[in-house]
């Protein structure tokens, strides 16, 4: 059976930058096998599924797939998906705007679209899980030879930033380093990186630092090898988590956070994420991600039945 998709570059406003992202906007009928198959012949970071929804109120349920494994819930594909299905006509915008729901596996996922004049091209999404921080990740020597540098490539809370582990929805480790220098220099040792992963419960690594340059707060790179991602342009779902990290350094108590995250440069697809963190009493209470999407290609694939 053939079936309809478009592809999109998301947290860009250009083709050929930013994540790309593949989409079907009418998954009916396809299994969860079909969709692994589907996300491993794309290819891609991440690919998403469009299915009607559980609650009538929601614009519908989105499963999200990378090469490797079904994700509960991901940024990139979020944000791509409601830029496609506005475009697609699916998205009621009043005043070239929207504010609808997904469902996905963490819960339902607030998504607001809006349009330029000419059609849709940003969405912001609001985790479904405000941010928490998990346990104490190993030392950051040992974290820094399985990122293949030297310890003093990675700042530690004596002397600014420290490795932490935090989740909105899928759990990554933050890892502070020091210049663009070293952010460049990383390289997952799979050797090293297994026991480190073993301690943590996870293997998503999203590396960062403040020397950011012009029009950015943070410059990033993550990395997921346990999801068959070798380095992801843009991460959603770590920006989402990433608003608690920063959000609890802020001397701000009651508000609004925010701050640029740049990523993909070293890869060529430089991404830009719009991230923020809402605080009560000193607390991250609630994080947003937003960004810009373009349509690339539409197509059809065909699917064999069975196995």
């Amino acid at each position: 059976m053939r079936y309809a998709f478009l592809t999109a570059d998301v947290f860009t406003d250009r083709i050929f930058g930013g994540n790309p992202l593949a989409v079907l906007p009418d998954a009916r009928g396809l299994s969860t096998d079909q969709m692994a198959r589907i996300a491993r012949e794309f290819n891609l970071s991440e690919t998403a599924f469009v299915l009607p929804p559980a609650d009538p109120a929601h614009l519908c349920r989105v499963r999200i797939f990378t090469p490797g494994v079904e994700l509960p819930f991901a940024g990139h594909p979020t944000v791509g998906t409601a830029v496609v299905l506005a475009s697609l006509g699916r998205v009621p915008l009043v005043g070239g705007e929207a504010r609808v729901v997904f469902e996905e596996g963490v819960g339902p996922v607030p998504v607001r679209v809006r349009s330029d004049g000419r059609g849709p091209t940003f969405a912001q999404l609001t985790a479904a899980r405000a941010p928490e921080r998990l346990a104490e990740p190993p030392p950051p020597d040992v974290i820094a030879r399985a990122l293949s540098l030297d310890p003093a490539d990675v700042l530690t809370p004596e002397t600014s930033y420290g490795p932490e582990a935090w989740s909105a929805g899928v759990p990554f480790l933050f890892v502070p380093v020091r210049g663009l220098d070293a952010l460049a220099r990383a390289r997952v040792d799979m050797a090293a990186w297994a026991p480190v992963a073993q301690a943590l419960g996870f293997e998503e690594v999203f590396l960062f630092t403040t020397e950011a340059g012009p029009g950015a707060d943070v410059r990033a790179r993550m990395f997921a090898p346990g999801m068959g991602i070798a380095e992801d342009p843009a991460t959603g779902g770590a920006a989402s988590a990433f608003a608690g990290y920063l959000g609890v350094r802020t001397r701000l108590r009651e508000g609004t956070a925010r701050w640029v995250v740049i990523q993909g440069v070293e890869m060529g697809r430089p991404s830009r994420m719009e991230v923020e963190a809402d605080k009560e009493d000193g607390a991250v209470v609630a994080a947003r991600v937003g960004g810009t999407a373009v349509l690339v290609s539409e197509g059809t694939i065909e699917v064999p039945d069975g196995p």
